[in-house]
């Protein structure tokens, strides 16, 4: 077992400082934690029995990461740079990593979204190597022993799914699981939590998805899906597992239906530190924009109206977080959800019909808002212009919901409308991305959820994007050093404000909304810093059981554990025993 292969080191800060490798030849080179390929010293092939099985040069890091972004480019498509960084990181993570560091605005594409959607569906067909845990029926009784395996790697986040939700394409069976392990990847990058500190888990209750039930390459559990008190008794079994084995570990919920996703989140909030991404991340990253827009602006959060086009776990978290937004600000509860709209399938919320009931307080009275009972529940250019609407929000991938009838209806409330199309396209249009083009040049301030820019051959220009991956790393780290108990809505709040506040004078002139990817490290440290000063302030922090250097509820001394406990993506020394 890869247990017995190694062990790691920590630091006072609790960074991993060393590896003792137990394992020699053929069987150190197998662990992608120990591996580090032609960068192995001399002295390291001699001690790890690793003579005559390399040739004799010696490649260092950086060398080998320019030579991996070659093999990169030489692939013909995305989805086969997919697999080249799957089959890196199952080989030498660190080296992965580092090459994913190097250029990470281009390679996020590959390793998350929108190549990621396009990675799920094909998932069981390109199936190369076991990563992470699949717990279904037939193993979820034995769920606490199989997780005490993982307890010499230290595990301290994991993200888990039931893969019904995955990026607004719906069930995907055993495959959403390859969502989580592009999470994971961006806890490294964006917090710096080491891969071994990572677990990515899937809960297959089974899929309703007829073309894998049908596919006789599926690999997961084939059965229709759990429901009702079946399916919440098989979680619950996974949390009691969970948090006997790994207590101080965070568990992000990722990718569950919309009904699933808030029952969870509120059903488990107690028994294990958790939050769900797509809710509370989702919410986060598009406040973050909003108030970067009000900076630009030069006007208050409690002057806009927002329209969200989209009702998911995505939209009713972007509701939440500006309703807690607006009351810091001064409004009542009841004026906050006043000042936000929302669309599901059906056309406009309203009272007139009785929606599900995480929406529901979403819902407008007819008697406070009477245009609703007469008005084409979807004629949004009339929405827009009854309710007085200037920010305009999209979580499902309706296009159609930011055409120019729509930004022409917001220009008559304000002079510069802001747009969030936060939708996730399997392959971003570049016709899209010059609709957004032309938006930004016409003085609105846009922010797109996937990556947006210029096809080959064009003009250069550059939209924000609001990447929930400026979002959840920072709060998971910020979790992790404070101690905190639980994941408070005010977290993620925190986490807007400190990412707005990160946007320069220049960027703001420029009419950008977000930091750029690239600098996804930067941000991950300030979302933590504002995080852990939260959870201190609300008196929910404790000792973090990571590190024998304690924050002592002190900012300067929290700033100093985050900035040390982060793991780089460099080779560790290895300590032959």
């Amino acid at each position: 077992m890869a247990a017995n292969l190694y062990r790691f080191k920590y630091d006072e800060y609790g960074n991993t400082r060393e590896i003792l490798v137990y394992a020699s030849g053929s069987a150190a080179r197998s662990c992608s934690f120990i591996n580090k390929g032609t960068a192995f010293s001399l002295e390291e092939r001699r001690l790890l029995a690793l003579e005559a099985t390399l040739p004799p040069g010696v490649r260092n890091l950086d060398a080998q990461v320019q030579t991996s972004r070659l093999k990169v480019e030489e692939k013909s498509d995305d989805i086969e740079k997919f697999i080249f960084f799957r089959a890196l990181l199952d080989r030498n993570v660190t080296l992965a990593h580092a090459l994913i560091k190097n250029d990470i605005e281009r390679y996020i594409k590959i390793i998350y979204t929108p190549t990621i959607g396009m990675a799920v569906q094909k998932y069981s067909s390109m199936f190369r190597q076991a990563n992470g845990l699949h717990f279904y029926p037939g193993n979820i009784d034995h769920a606490e022993d199989i997780l005490r395996r993982f307890t010499h790697r230290d595990i301290r986040v994991a993200v888990v799914t039931d893969n019904q939700g995955v990026l607004g394409i719906g069930d995907q069976g055993a495959g959403g699981i390859a969502v989580c392990l592009g999470k994971l990847m961006l806890y490294t990058q964006g917090a710096g939590i080491a891969p071994w500190h990572c677990l990515p888990i899937s809960l297959d209750v089974g899929t309703d998805n007829e073309k894998l039930l049908a596919d006789p390459q599926y690999l997961g559990w084939r059965h229709n899906r759990l429901s009702g008190e079946e399916y919440l008794s098989f979680v619950g079994r996974f949390v009691r597992a969970f948090r006997n084995v790994f207590p101080n570990a965070l568990c992000q919920w990722e990718d569950f239906s919309q009904q699933n996703a808030f029952s969870i989140r509120d059903a488990f909030v107690d028994e294990v530190i958790s939050f769900n991404d797509d809710i509370q991340g989702t919410g986060a990253v598009a406040l973050a924009a909003i108030l970067a827009a009000m900076k630009i602006k030069g006007e208050k959060l409690t002057e806009q109206r927002f329209l969200i086009n989209g009702a998911g776990a995505g939209g009713v978290g972007i509701g939440e977080q500006l309703q807690r937004a607006l009351i810091l600000e001064g409004l009542t509860a009841r004026q906050a959800l006043d000042a936000i709209f929302m669309i599901d399938s059906q056309g406009l919320i309203t009272n007139i019909r009785d929606p599900r009931l995480y929406k529901r307080k979403f819902a407008k009275d007819k008697k406070k808002f009477p245009w609703v009972a007469t008005i084409d529940r979807v004629d949004i250019p009339e929405i827009i212009r009854q309710a007085g609407i200037t920010v305009l929000l999209g979580t499902t991938g309706q296009d159609f919901f930011f055409r120019v009838e729509a930004v022409d209806a917001l220009k008559q409330n304000t002079d510069r409308p802001v747009i969030l199309p936060l939708f996730h396209h399997i392959s971003t249009p570049q016709t899209f991305c010059r609709n957004m083009q032309k938006w930004l040049e016409a003085g609105v301030l846009v922010a797109t959820g996937n990556p947006c820019g210029p096809a080959a051959g064009e003009e250069s220009f550059v939209i924000s994007q609001c990447n929930n991956a400026l979002v959840f790393p920072g709060v998971g780290l910020g979790v992790l050093v404070s101690g905190a108990r639980e994941v408070l809505p005010e977290f993620f709040t925190a986490a807007a404000q400190a990412i707005a506040e990160m946007m320069s004078p220049e960027e703001l002139a420029q009419g950008k909304l977000m930091p750029p990817i690239a600098n996804i490290g930067q941000v991950g440290k300030k979302v933590a810093l504002a995080v852990a000063m939260t959870a201190v302030r609300h008196g929910v922090s404790r000792p973090c059981v990571y590190s024998d250097f304690q924050h002592e509820n002190d900012e300067a001394r929290m700033k100093k554990l985050i900035d040390r406990i982060r793991w780089e993506p460099e080779y560790l020394p290895l300590v032959p025993m």
